[in-house]
């Protein structure tokens, strides 16, 4: 404990670091309380429906986590970040195939900087779309007539359209605050604290459930906890991972110097999990389309819709789990070059040991990274459906959803990111980051 001290006070002594911690608390705390802004027009007292519209159904209690709770409060943040994320997953996605996108991110900086502005675009017309949605079902989510105030009149639905729409540009605005002026990762940073946000809540719930119903009372919240943590251990094992691939570079002379320079040994990283939690979401939102079944005329079909309605059911983590597979490895193939990177360690006199340079060294680094792909995604998948699994042992589904899948993922991987930021602040001012021992170190002249 001391030792931590000693770096959250080595933290406070650098000015530029402490100025960037307290920008991005200070930006977090204004997404969070824009969030409990309920939309005009609506009364904020009569939303208990919608509420427990949002906790009955599993895929919105997941929907209304990411947001932080907004999605409930049918606040003027209720779409959070997400279509922002949507439409940068579409723009990734394009870059495979649209010869443009593909021109833009071999420009650089430039490049990025035109690939960001095209997914704002992209994030509007989602909106657009998302936003009327949005507006449409608050009724039959279980809000009554008498809650919309002013009625639900063309002026109403202008008004929360346009609130809508920039709600999550402000959440935009916020992200790349926090990414250019605080710490960095500003988009997954607000994810994570809207996903933080319900944690106190969902978790009160089981404890009040266990106590109260005399369901194992603390001994099983105990256990549960203990439980959490080792799945937290799991996760973070599961983002660092990483199969070192040694790399040979050539001896080389050094100018105006008889001597050669024996070639150095490096490592190609290739993680474990190259894809993050991309196969969960591209998962997800394919298993909406088997819920439109439930609302067939024919029976056979209708039975089948309510089949994978189920989040925690068992057809739906099966489909669940192969789709993370497959994605898993698609995701992976678009986004690590193995073609580039054996052509870069070739101009750059690099090979790898007993591995000629150029086709032999993709292929190679493409069979490796497909063998470690294969635990790795279902290491994802397991994670993934984890929460159905404890569901099934007496814990509340609010509860379960930290147990795993895109929740705990995004938090283990965002903090790790974080500490990383920190740790790099902290060592370029000749002190030990987080994950050591809290020392000043000496500085090199």
């Amino acid at each position: 404990m001391k030792k931590f001290i000693s770096t959250i006070q080595d933290i406070w002594k650098i000015e530029e670091l402490r100025n960037k911690i307290l920008i991005t608390l200070g930006l977090m705390v204004v997404y969070r309380l824009a969030a409990q802004v309920t939309l005009p027009g609506i009364d904020p007292s009569q939303l208990a429906g919608l509420q427990n519209t949002t906790k009955d159904n599993n895929l919105l209690g997941l929907l209304n986590a990411f947001t932080g709770g907004a999605f409930a409060q049918a606040s003027v943040m209720a779409l959070g970040i997400m279509p922002y994320i949507s439409a940068s997953i579409v723009v990734q996605l394009m870059g495979i195939a649209v010869p443009y996108l593909q021109k833009l991110q071999k420009e650089g900086e430039s490049g990025r900087k035109k690939i960001n502005q095209i997914t704002r675009w992209l994030t509007i017309g989602i909106l657009l779309l998302q936003a009327p949605a949005y507006i449409g079902g608050l009724p039959a989510l279980g809000i009554p007539q008498s809650a919309f105030l002013l009625g639900t009149g063309p002026m109403f639905w202008f008004s929360s359209m346009l609130l809508l729409t920039t709600g999550t540009i402000f959440a935009m605005w916020l992200g790349e605050r926090i990414t250019d002026k605080g710490i960095g990762n500003g988009i997954s940073l607000l994810i994570m604290i809207g996903i933080i946000a319900t944690l106190p809540s969902t978790f009160m719930q089981e404890v009040t459930s266990r106590v109260t119903q005399s369901n194992g009372g603390f001994l099983m919240i105990f256990i549960e906890v203990i439980m959490w943590l080792v799945v937290i251990l799991a996760s973070v094992f599961l983002v660092t991972a990483v199969r070192k691939i040694a790399v040979q570079y050539a001896r080389r002379t050094v100018a105006g110097n008889i001597k050669d320079v024996a070639g150095a040994r490096q490592y190609i990283p290739l993680k474990l999990n190259s894809s993050g939690v991309m196969p969960i979401i591209f998962a997800q939102a394919l298993m909406f389309v088997p819920q439109l079944l439930s609302s067939s005329e024919n029976e056979t079909i209708k039975s089948i819709g309510i089949a994978f309605a189920d989040m925690f059911g068992l057809w739906y983590n099966i489909l669940f789990a192969v789709l993370i597979i497959i994605f898993s490895y698609f995701y992976t193939a678009i986004t690590i070059p193995t073609n580039k990177m054996a052509d870069d360690l070739k101009r750059s006199g690099g090979f790898l040991p007993g591995i000629r340079p150029g086709k032999e060294t993709a292929d190679y680094l493409d069979t490796v990274l497909s063998r470690i792909t294969l635990p790795g995604s279902i290491f994802l998948a397991l994670l993934a459906i984890l929460p159905a699994i404890v569901v099934k042992a007496g814990v509340q589904p609010g509860w379960a959803i930290f147990y795993g899948g895109t929740s705990l993922l995004i938090m283990v991987g965002v903090a790790i990111d974080t500490i990383q930021q920190i740790n790099s602040h902290l060592l370029n001012h000749h002190y030990d980051g987080l994950m050591k021992s809290g020392t000043k170190r000496k500085s090199v002249a």
